[in-house]
């Protein structure tokens, strides 16, 4: 048994990348169909509330600490 990658022979390096290929796969295929179908939320319709901007607002300050 080779307990070092560096070591392995060519069949050990083959098994390595079909696990982690299948593994991959079954992660992209899982997160797809946990996917929602719903568009629901991407639309928006005459009903949904439209804020409009106001008038602008200057803020100032001195930016001057008083240090006692």
């Amino acid at each position: 048994m080779n307990h070092s990658i560096y070591s392995a022979d060519r069949t050990t390096h083959l098994k390595i990348v079909v696990v982690a290929l299948v593994a991959g796969i079954l992660v992209a295929g899982f997160s797809i169909s946990a996917r929602t179908t719903s568009d629901e939320g991407l639309t928006q319709t005459a009903s949904t509330r439209v804020m409009k901007a106001g008038k602008p607002v200057a803020i100032t300050s001195s930016g001057n600490s008083v240090v006692r």
